[in-house]
């Protein structure tokens, strides 16, 4: 039923046809819905009515006409023969009251499972944009709209995915509504193979997913990818050809110079209408899916990037391992998993962090994500690096709240690395490298941002589960610093001693230096709590007294420690004379503190100073 192709009749069997029921109740079973996305053609208002008789012997006035929707997935090779108007038989040989009879029989057996297996849950709804899967097949009749309705949109036809997701209140992933425009006609009218097409083999890829070990047709969670507004979406995204001499019949009449429309066909992206269909319905699903990844690095991440350059030979942009660093990768640490590797395309993976659990883990697997409104203000608490800029006004504004500003505040609470787009990731440089969690790492991230949005704008934000905990690991000390050697100055030299001066003189622009006898600066940094490291000081005339003008956190001074043997170390401390300096007479102070270690007793730790001479400032 489809193509009213009186030729096209049943030869045997492709793949099963299914009908997936969803029921949507509120908690005090006040209100319910039935939603129902069959494998067949489109639903006739004589198997609506059957399907209607048979709940009501079973389920009273639960289950009628005004909360049961019944939806046609659409596919043009399922069967014909349920219709009870004219029109549709003259092509399908009238009604035939077993197809009729076996559809009704599995809509209805499909409610029945539905409302045996109700749980408690929450809904989740996402949005999403599909490439590469559809085309407009009469684009010259929309280019018939007005300018001012096509310029609302960014291609000619509706590439949006919504998916409406089902959750247990335990968590368990329930089964999943996906609506998206396309035709299931990758198989042609050539087919006689019963089978659900394009949109079947999504559902049939996710529920293979989900129901792991099971059989096509069993496990608890169901996916139905349901018709939407496919009017003149086409998934045969070659585009129409003359099929006898191969020549484009992209024309208005879509007609061929010899032949005519009849020889005039549209071509899917495979080699046949079996590939089309894997292709396309494997499009379909992957987007649905929007599954993350256990972390890891790409070969690209070891690259770096402009701002920092990395080592040895990795570059950016590679979409294929080294096999020398590869073979290093997995004596060390361990060969990737097949599933790990699959996930992460075209990532080639260089550290498997996900699983990766010595001594502890090596990435987080439970991730924070918040948002906070100040006002009209919404701060976007990001646990990483953003590529791309993502606004979440216009999840305020459908709830009514209009006026906000979404900024984003990067790198918050927990750190993930980067997030690039999904077309970034593909290319894999040094952000998509880095991109943990895989190629729908963004999506991930854009689905709990709405969802935050969502529960602020409807003040519904009590009702939002909190998810899954951070591990706290029971860590008391894990260094490879060594501590700190006792100090020692050099014979006849104590700490803070000057060993190389200052000038006696300088111009602005010029740089003071001077090298004192020094002490680890751990031992200031560990054992006091504010402690400066220098001062630049200029003498007072008037009051007889030294004046700090710069210190260690000024622009214009500079530390540098150089560690020795045998526990002996120097610092130099610069002053770069800024322009604005006045004139006059200076010097350069040192602060530290020692570290001695006597024999069976705690270390101990001394104070010390040293001064520069003093030296004059001269204007230029």
């Amino acid at each position: 039923m489809g193509y009213a192709n009186p030729d096209q009749v049943g030869g045997g069997l492709l793949t099963r046809l299914y009908s997936r029921a969803f029921i949507v109740a509120e908690p005090d079973n006040s209100k319910r819905v039935v939603f129902i996305s069959a494998d067949i053609g489109m639903v006739s208002q004589r198997l609506r009515l059957e399907v209607l008789k048979e709940l009501k012997s079973k389920y009273g006035e639960l289950y009628q006409q005004d909360n049961v929707i019944l939806s046609g997935t659409h596919t043009h090779s399922g069967p014909a023969g349920y219709f009870q108007y004219t029109l549709f038989w003259l092509t399908s040989k009238g009604l035939i009251k077993p197809s009729l009879q076996a559809i009704v029989k599995g809509i209805v057996k499909s409610i029945d499972i539905a409302h045996q297996n109700m749980k408690k849950g929450r809904l989740f709804i996402n949005r999403g944009t599909v490439e590469n899967s559809q085309i407009n097949r009469s684009p010259y009749s929309y280019l018939q709209n007005p300018a001012s309705e096509r310029s609302r949109y960014s291609s000619n036809t509706d590439k949006e995915m919504v998916i409406l997701k089902m959750v247990a209140a335990n968590g368990q992933e329930l089964g999943l509504i996906s609506w998206f425009a396309i035709h299931p006609v990758s198989m042609n009218n050539t087919n006689h193979l019963v089978n659900s097409d394009n949109v079947g083999y999504a559902s049939y890829l996710f529920e293979q997913e989900k129901n792991k070990g099971m059989l096509p047709g069993e496990g608890s969670f169901v996916a139905a990818f349901a018709s939407s507004n496919l009017g003149d979406v086409s998934p045969n995204t070659k585009g129409p050809f003359c099929i006898n001499t191969g020549d484009s019949c992209d024309n208005p009449q879509s007609t061929c110079p010899v032949g005519g429309a009849k020889m005039c066909m549209a071509m899917g992206p495979g080699t046949d209408m079996f590939d089309s269909t894997r292709i396309i319905g494997q499009n379909i699903y992957l987007k649905a899916k929007v599954k993350t990844c256990k972390p890891a690095l790409g070969h690209s991440f070891a690259a770096g990037t402009i701002d920092g350059v990395g080592a040895f030979n990795f570059t950016q942009g590679a979409v294929e391992g080294d096999p020398f660093w590869d073979s290093i990768r997995d004596q060390l640490l361990g060969e990737p998993s097949n599933e790990t590797q699959a996930c992460h395309e075209p990532k080639p993976i260089l550290f498997s962090t996900g699983e990766m659990t010595w001594p502890h883990p090596w990435h987080p697997d439970v991730v924070d994500v918040q948002l906070a409104t100040i006002g009209s203000l919404a701060i976007v608490a990001v646990p990483g690096e953003l590529t791309v800029i993502y606004f979440l006004s216009q999840e305020f504004e459908s709830q009514g709240t209009s006026g906000m500003n979404v900024v984003i505040a990067g790198l918050c609470n927990v750190y993930t690395h980067y997030i690039a787009t999904y077309e970034e990731y593909q290319v894999q440089r040094y952000e998509a490298a880095s991109t943990i969690y895989g190629p729908h790492t963004l999506s991930a991230y854009i689905q709990l941002y709405r969802g935050l949005a969502r529960a602020i704008a409807t003040n519904t934000v009590q009702d939002l589960p909190s998810g899954p905990e951070p591990p706290l690991f029971n860590i008391t000390s894990l260094t490879l610093v060594p501590a700190v050697s006792a100090d020692k100055a050099p014979t006849n030299k104590t700490f803070g001693d000057v060993l190389q001066e200052v000038r006696q003189q300088y111009r602005v622009g010029e740089v003071a230096e001077v090298t004192f006898v020094s002490a680890n600066p751990r031992n200031s940094a560990e054992n006091v709590t504010e402690h400066n490291f220098l001062t630049v000081e200029r003498y007072i005339n008037i009051s007889g007294s030294w004046h700090v003008v710069h210190n260690d956190a000024s622009w214009e001074t500079r530390f540098y420690w150089t560690k020795g043997s045998g526990g002996r170390s120097n610092a130099t401390v610069e002053w770069h004379i800024p322009s604005a300096t006045e004139p006059g007479t200076y010097r350069i102070r040192y602060f530290g503190h020692y570290k001695t270690t006597p024999l069976f007793k705690p270390a101990v730790f001394y104070p010390f100073e040293g001064t520069s001479s003093a030296f004059k400032i001269i204007s230029l």
